[in-house]
């Protein structure tokens, strides 16, 4: 029953003993324990204030490569659109043009034809003369070879002539 209940002068050592032991832990080690645990704290909580910002940025840089992205989605729809534009007012264009070209040239051939046409009425005119003229001189020079049908084709001129 001795091991229950200690002398007091046990107690007493062992009080001093804890109280010594617990004063030079203090002093050499406690102090060093809780820098190094403060320490620790503070890296901990820097790590996890870097890692926050880290995610933060991490969240803002995500957006801002959305809206680029965003952005260059309709910058690039804009320049589609306007390069169609440019094209369909290219294609428009050309097709007026050669519209024009073909209405020019329709018109240069009929204006051709026209003068062809005109040539050949004015050559035709000339040969029905001619050979108006030259089928009359070979009546006149029948019809004319007797002196007496010349005196009879003279009066009939004069007669017809006076009543114009």
């Amino acid at each position: 029953m001795d091991l229950l209940t200690p002398d007091l002068g046990l107690l007493f050592w062992q009080v001093i003993v804890f109280l010594g032991l617990f004063l030079i832990l203090r002093a050499f080690a406690w102090k060093p324990i809780t820098e190094s645990l403060n320490e620790r704290e503070n890296n901990i909580q820097s790590a996890l204030d870097l890692a926050e910002k880290t995610r933060l940025e991490m969240t803002a840089l995500k957006a801002d490569n959305e809206k680029l992205l965003a952005e260059a989605r309709s910058e690039r729809e804009v320049i589609l659109r306007g390069a169609k534009e440019t094209a369909d007012k290219m294609l428009a264009d050309s097709r007026e043009k050669a519209e024009a070209e073909g209405r020019r040239i329709l018109d240069q051939a009929r204006e051709s034809m026209q003068n062809e046409r005109q040539a050949l009425v004015a050559h035709m005119k000339k040969e029905v003369v001619s050979l108006s003229i030259e089928i009359a001189e070979k009546v006149l020079r029948k019809e004319l070879s007797d002196k007496g049908a010349q005196e009879k084709l003279v009066t009939d001129l004069v007669s017809q002539s006076r009543l114009n």
